[in-house]
């Protein structure tokens, strides 16, 4: 029914945000990890939004969707002189640290933030004007 797809799109959007907001997370929560569980160093994530077309037209317009969440290689690694720590190199003494800015994902935690605030706006507005619509066909 079209009548409710600004709240499927909202709501796609809303999830979609989350996910970015919870990479954002991740990333920050592993700026200081030098090894994962499967013994490499930690990359940066990135979370790839695409637009939900609609299924009867083919049309864009019917949401937005997280479609991949990609390790950043490209950005790299922080090395760290200390000798001491258990996953230095043992010939050189540096640690390789992630991929990871904080100062970069605090912008992008701000900017998901913004965003996911934003539709809630949207999903209040729509769920407003639809109630004010009911309330005038009575």
């Amino acid at each position: 029914m079209a009548f409710f797809s600004s709240f499927q799109i909202t709501a796609s959007a809303l999830t979609a945000h989350r996910l970015w907001l919870d990479t954002i997370v991740d990333n920050m929560a592993n700026v200081n990890t030098t090894r994962t569980p499967a013994g490499g160093t930690y990359n940066r994530r990135e979370v790839v939004f695409e637009e939900i077309l609609d299924a009867k037209t083919g049309f864009t317009g019917a949401g937005v969707r997280v479609s991949r969440i990609i390790e950043d290689t490209k950005t790299p690694y922080r090395y760290v002189f200390n000798p001491n720590h258990p996953d230095a190199d043992p010939n050189t003494g540096l640690v390789k640290y992630p991929n990871v800015n904080i100062n970069d994902e605090i912008v992008n935690l701000l900017a998901a933030q913004r965003a996911y605030e934003a539709n809630v706006t949207v999903f209040n507005t729509a769920k407003a004007m639809y109630a004010k619509a009911l309330e005038l066909s009575r």
